[in-house]
């Protein structure tokens, strides 16, 4: 089974879960957009209006912002994957309860298990307290974090929400600046990990 069959499985068994807290008659499953092969994933809040209506994340302002910023360092939309935290929308586009997240964090879980990417970007504190649950987004975003997840270390780069970007000139400056630092994140990753290789290799 590839990776997009996996999550495909895994779509499937999200909309046949009737224990999701906020999944509700209006509301859609907003799973993930992308490509399954991704090296770098970003993970969100939750899905807005938009979203829920065209089953997609980041469709809206925040995702035309998402797409410039993507553009800016020469990466397709279509070469990263996309998620979020909570996969349905909550009402009034309040933020997740920590309850909603615990109960959507299984199947995001399994995303990032099969996605398997080199870097996770964060977009907003509360996908970046997943990993990094005593952090402050205005102390750390931008920087990178290797973080132990499930066993093995990742690569986490903290920023903020393009929504919070649309809001307030200042971070709008900072989040343009961070994601000019993702290319040479990533590049120094997959180096990394080719030298890891080659030691490997050297053993045998």
């Amino acid at each position: 089974m590839d990776k997009k069959e996996e999550l495909d499985k895994l779509k499937s068994g999200m909309e046949k879960d009737g224990n999701l807290p906020l999944k509700t008659f209006e509301t859609n499953l907003v799973f993930g957009v992308g490509n399954p092969d991704a090296e770098i994933l970003f993970v969100g809040e939750g899905p807005g209006f938009h979203e829920n209506r065209l089953k997609e994340p980041f469709v809206g302002n925040a995702g035309m912002l998402l797409n410039r910023l993507l553009a800016s360092i020469n990466i397709p939309r279509e070469e990263v994957y996309i998620t979020n935290v909570v996969h349905h929308r909550p009402p009034e586009n309040r933020d997740p309860l920590p309850e909603e997240i615990s109960a959507y964090g299984k199947y995001l879980d399994e995303i990032i298990e099969i996605i398997n990417p080199k870097v996770i970007v964060t977009l907003g504190r509360f996908s970046m307290a997943k990993f990094l649950p005593n952090a402050r987004i205005s102390g750390v975003h931008g920087k990178k974090f290797e973080v132990n997840w499930n066993g093995k270390n990742i690569l986490v780069v903290p920023m903020y929400h393009p929504a919070a970007a649309l809001r307030n000139g200042a971070v709008m400056e900072q989040i343009k600046n961070d994601f000019l630092k993702l290319p040479d994140y990533l590049k120094k990753e997959v180096n990394e990990e080719s030298k890891i290789k080659i030691e490997q290799s050297e053993l045998f």
